[in-house]
Parts: C-alpha cells; structure tokens; sequence
C-alpha cells in the first residue's frame, strides 16, 4: 500500500510528525513497537528545564539558539518552536489541557523527594507547584512499590500516610492497576474518606501519578470535593501513567483523522535505491508486509527506542545505516567521572541532518534525498542533562513533518 509519509516511530516526536502531516491532508502510516519513552518517563513537557524558573520560555530559547548553533532547536527556530508547542497544546483542551506557569519553568515535586523544573504541566499536577514545607499531606499505598510516600515526605518536609486497600486483597498493586481502581467512584470515595480523617490542617494532598488514564480529571474534582482540598500528582518511577494519557489522546486523534495505526509492528528492512527509500518492509511473524511513501520519517529514538544501536566499536543507525555522528573510538564515549561536565560524549551522538532534517554525513553530503529525521535519535544534543527531551520531540517532530510535506 502506497501513503503521501510514512512515519517510522510512536514516540512524541513521531506522533507530532504524524499529526502534523494528518492536519495537511496528507495519507499517513505510522508504525512503532511500542510508545517511545512516553510511557516510561514523560509526566510533563520539558522544553529547556535548565533555565532558571524567573527566565521566560520564549527569552531563554532565544539566547539558547544563539549559543547552540548546532542544536535542533536552532535548525527549528524560535518561531516554529511556538507553533510546534501551540500544536500539542491543541490536542489538550479542558479540563486536561496543559498550561506554563508564568511563561517559564516550575519546580514540581519527585517521587524521589527532590524538585525538578518543567514547562508544561498537566491540571493534576499544578497544586504541587513550588510545594511548601508541612502544607500538604502525601499518600501511599501498602504494597505500592513505586512511591515510598514517608520518604518523600521526610525529604519534602511535609507529612505521610500509608493507606491499605483491602478491596484490591491478592492484586498485584502497580501502577497500572491502581489507576484503574481509581477511575471507579466507589475505590475513590473510600480512599477520600479516609484521608480525610487524617487529615491535620493541610490544604493539599499529594498522590503518586496514577489518578485515572481515561479521566483524571473527574478524579481529581472527587477527591477534591471529598476531602476539601487541592489534589495533586507527584510523578513517579515507569511506567508513566501521564506518559500513557497522552499517547492515548494522539492514538484516538489520528485514528480520527484516518491514519494507519500499527503499533506493535518493527521496520525488519528499508529498501534503497540510489539515495532514495523506495519501500519498507515490516516484519510481524511469519508474515513480512511490505509498504512504500513519497517520503518517510525517521523517528525512533535513541538507545532506549532502538533507534541507535552500540556494539564494542561503534554507535549504528538500525533500520537506513545512516551515519552517526560520534565519538571517534569506544574510549571517548565516556567521561572519567560519572557526574561530569560537559556530559559524556556519547549523549550527543546521533544522526546529522541539514537544515530541513534530511540526513547528512559529516561533510554535509545528502544521504537520503526523502528521508527526514526528528526527535532524541538527532545529534547535538544532551536532552536529559538540558531538560529538553519533549521540546526537541515535539519540536522536531512538527518542523520535519512541515518541510517533508513543502508546507
């Protein structure tokens, strides 16, 4: 079957990619094996989060693509940057929708007793914005391995309960199952009442991040009404339950927009023929299905989305062979020390593009000429030691979808 993109990767920036295109018109298929690290480690949107919390968003990005040349924000500018955001936002409206605080960072609270700045953040973490000491009360749950709540507390200054569930009795308790015992009013109402009658004098009560995936909303306004005060959710260990209602909100939108969905589906080849992709073949045992685009997009990731694999000499691309911009030899992938600064080298390596984010070698020779390249799997950058990971995604993902199309 032939579409106007094929998008390879259901990660943000993939998912963008693929939105943006769906929003042109165009015939999309999207395949990835899984949710990209959506579902491991996105609670809230990072877009720059080593900027101070007093800088604005659009003043810090501003000096930041100045100083970075190289970087992807600078190849997307600051103006697409804006529109890339303004996209995702629009697929939020209330009362999910995502929202900055004062144009800039805030510091929200850990699961693991720290703070931590972000950008955009979802309602059902906004009252534990800038958390103050003895002002909130923090919730566990027995058997909850995933959120030590006394902990957090000691660490945050402010105290703990630990609940027990007996209606959950020989459940496994994670994550994902807490959040659907929270989507039913009778789980919720008992859990209200509850910490209601523990409560002493705190206006907040502070949950780990699993208030419901299909309406978290509707959670936090119940137990809001039931213990009369502000609920949040302290983002916690994967998987990432804010990180699954967002890719749930693109799946449902795409499908909506008539895109073809394969998730659970691995690229096993790319058929090339001069510097063109002619095709792909995706591989679901024993069947291998064969598809072919105008133009593809590349948007699987780093390590951890298999986009970029290592073996004991060298960092490789898995599904084109591109080039990957890297170390010169396994012994300068690393820094001396763990903590170092700047970052081990081996975190900005990944693939060079040009300025539309078709790839490149090193001398800046076209590789691919309908080929685009968006998300972490880019060079250039250190996401986690910037705090960018979802701004470059999102990011990158709408600014490659736009030039592939000429739109």
């Amino acid at each position: 079957m032939h579409y106007d993109l094929i998008v390879i990767g259901m990660g943000l920036s993939g998912l963008m990619a693929a939105k943006t295109a769906a929003e042109s018109g165009q015939k999309v298929l999207i395949i990835g094996k899984g949710m990209g690290s959506l579902s491991l480690f996105s609670n809230t949107i990072d877009v720059l989060g080593s900027l101070h919390n007093t800088i604005k968003m659009k003043d810090g990005l501003s000096h930041w693509i100045k100083d970075h040349p190289e970087h992807p924000y600078s190849k997307v500018g600051l103006e697409k940057i804006e529109k890339a955001l303004s996209s995702f936002l629009s697929l939020f409206p209330s009362p999910y929708s995502f929202q900055s605080i004062d144009n800039g960072n805030s510091l929200l609270p850990t699961g693991a007793g720290t703070f931590r700045p972000t950008y955009l953040i979802p309602p059902t973490m906004t009252a534990g914005v800038n958390l103050q000491p003895r002002s909130s009360l923090l919730v566990g749950f027995k058997g909850f391995k995933d959120f030590y709540a006394n902990y957090v507390g000691d660490q945050l200054k402010c105290r703990a309960i630990i609940l027990t569930l007996p209606e959950v009795f020989g459940q496994e308790v994670v994550a994902p199952a807490l959040a659907r015992w929270m989507e039913k009013e009778s789980f919720r109402e008992n859990i209200g009442k509850e910490i209601k009658k523990q409560l002493q004098g705190e206006t907040r009560v502070g949950f780990p991040a699993l208030l419901g995936i299909h309406n978290p909303a509707q959670v936090k306004e119940d137990l809001e009404k039931i213990t009369g005060t502000q609920v949040f959710e302290i983002p916690i260990l994967p998987p990432s339950i804010p990180g699954m209602r967002i890719f749930n909100r693109f799946k449902e939108w795409l499908i909506q927009k008539g895109v073809t969905f394969l998730l659970g589906y691995s690229v096993s080849n790319a058929i090339l023929k001069d510097k063109k992709c002619e095709g792909i073949e995706v591989l679901h045992p024993p069947v291998i299905n064969s598809y072919s685009a105008d133009r593809y997009l590349l948007a699987t990731g780093r390590f951890i989305g298999g986009g970029l694999k290592a073996d004991t000499e060298k960092v490789s691309e898995s599904i084109f062979n591109l080039p990957v911009y890297q170390p010169e030899s396994r012994e300068d992938w690393f820094g001396k020390n763990f903590f170092t600064d700047p970052p081990h080298p081996i975190h900005r390596a990944g693939i060079l593009t040009d300025s539309s984010f078709r790839p490149i070698g090193e001398r800046g020779d076209l590789i691919l000429e309908n080929v685009w390249v968006a998300g972490s799997i880019l060079a250039h950058h250190h996401s986690i030691d910037e705090k960018s990971r979802e701004g470059i995604e999102i990011a990158t993902g709408y600014t490659a979808a736009k030039r592939a199309l000429g739109v």
